[in-house]
C-alpha cells in the first residue's frame, strides 16, 4: 500500500489572516498524524497574501510541538535563497528538538517572483546555478563531514532526512546522483513526470542514506461525501490557479458552484491537464484515483496538497482520504 503525506502551503483564506492560517495548519497537521500519514510538510514561498510558510523552519517548529508522531519538514527550502550553513543550524535545531522526526527537502526555484532577489539580497540566477554544490555542502554540514570549513553547532550529526525537490529533469538527475529521496510536484506541473521519474530510477546511485530509488508524487486531492461537495470545494483550489496564472494571486476564495463551467477555454483545457494528478471526490472516487496514479508513478509515496477555504471541511478531506486506503 502507498504510504500517504501532506504538503501544506499555510493558505490564508479571504476574511481571515496569518494567525488564522498557522492555526489551521496547526489543525490539519493534528488530523493527518491522528489519520496515520507519514509526513506533514511545509512549503517555502514569499511574497504572497494567500501563503503564510515563508518562515518555513519556525512553522516546521510550530507544527512538531503541535504533534506526537508525524515526521514534520519542508517541502520544500528553497535554497537559492539561504545559506547552506545557515539551514544546517536551523534543522540542526529541529532535529534536536524533535529526534527522528525531521524531513528537509530542497528546491532550486525562489519560491516568489523576481522581486524576492532584492529583498534577500541576493542574485538567485547564479544562485540557483551553484544549487548541486550548495546541497553537497548542506549535507556535509549535517552529518560532519571533515572536509566542511566549520562545523554547524547545532547541525553537525544531526539526524535529519534530505530530499530533492523538483518538477524537472534536472532535480531528478540530482537526486540520482546523489542518492537521495525524490519529490516530483506534479500536482501543478506534471509534464515531466514520467521522464523524471525514470531518469531518477536509472541513474540512482546508492549512499550513506538511501540504497535504493525512493520516489514522492503530489496530488491535488479534495475528499468529501459525495463527488458533488468535493467537487464544490475544489474550486477554491481551482480560484486559485486561475488568479496565479492570470497574474493575480491571492487569499482562498469560497466555493463557488459550477467554477469550471464558468471558465474560459484554455483554462478549461488546463485544468484537464491537471486532472492527471489529482483526485476529488468521495471516498471510493479518490482511492480509485490515487491508486491508479501510483500505479503509474510508481511512487513510494504519494503527498496530498490543496487546503479548503472552510478549514473544518480541509481537516475532513484529509481524514477521508486516509480512512479510503484503512
Amino acid at each position: 500500500m502507498v504510504q500517504l503525506s501532506v504538503l501544506d502551503l499555510v493558505t490564508v483564506r479571504e476574511g481571515s489572516g496569518v494567525a488564522e492560517a498557522l492555526a489551521a495548519s496547526i489543525a490539519a497537521a493534528q488530523t493527518a498524524e491522528a489519520a496515520g500519514y507519514n509526513r506533514y510538510w511545509i512549503a517555502e514561498h514569499h511574497g504572497m497574501d494567500g501563503i503564510a510558510g515563508g518562515a518555513t523552519a519556525v512553522v516546521i517548529s510550530a507544527i512538531a510541538n503541535a504533534t506526537k508522531t508525524i515526521r514534520v519538514g519542508s517541502g520544500g527550502i528553497m535554497l537559492p535563497n539561504h545559506s547552506p550553513f545557515i539551514i544546517a543550524e536551523q534543522f540542526g535545531t529541529l532535529a534536536a528538538l524533535f529526534p527522528g522526526r525531521i524531513d528537509l527537502g530542497l528546491g532550486r526555484a525562489p519560491g516568489a517572483d523576481g522581486r524576492i532577489g532584492q529583498m534577500l539580497r541576493k542574485d538567485l540566477m547564479r544562485a540557483a546555478e551553484q544549487f548541486p554544490q550548495d546541497v553537497v555542502e548542506l549535507r556535509a554540514l549535517l552529518t560532519g563531514d571533515a572536509t566542511a570549513p566549520l562545523a554547524a553547532t547545532p547541525g553537525s550529526g544531526a539526524q535529519v532526512e534530505m530530499w530533492i525537490l523538483g518538477s524537472s529533469l534536472f532535480g531528478a538527475s540530482l537526486a540520482a546522483a546523489l542518492g537521495l529521496p525524490y519529490a516530483f510536484a506534479s500536482h501543478f506541473a506534471p509534464d515531466q513526470l514520467d521522464a523524471a521519474l525514470k531518469l531518477y530510477r536509472e541513474r540512482f546511485t546508492p549512499s550513506d542514506q538511501l540504497t535504493r530509488p525512493h520516489v514522492m508524487a503530489a496530488m491535488a486531492v479534495v475528499c468529501a461525501d459525495s463527488d458533488e461537495e468535493a467537487q464544490f470545494h475544489a474550486s477554491s483550489l481551482e480560484q486559485s490557479f486561475v488568479a496565479l496564472r492570470s497574474g493575480t494571486p491571492g487569499k482562498l476564495k469560497p466555493p463557488i458552484e459550477n467554477y469550471r463551467a464558468t471558465l474560459a477555454p484554455q483554462f478549461q483545457a488546463m485544468f484537464a491537464h491537471l486532472d492527471q494528478a489529482r483526485a476529488v471526490g468521495s471516498p471510493a472516487t479518490v482511492r480509485e484515483s490515487i491508486e491508479r496514479f501510483a500505479a503509474r508513478t510508481g511512487a513510494d509515496e504519494i503527498v496530498v496538497a490543496g487546503a479548503l477555504y472552510d478549514p473544518a471541511a480541509h481537516c475532513r478531506s484529509l481524514a477521508l482520504t486516509a480512512a479510503a486506503f484503512a
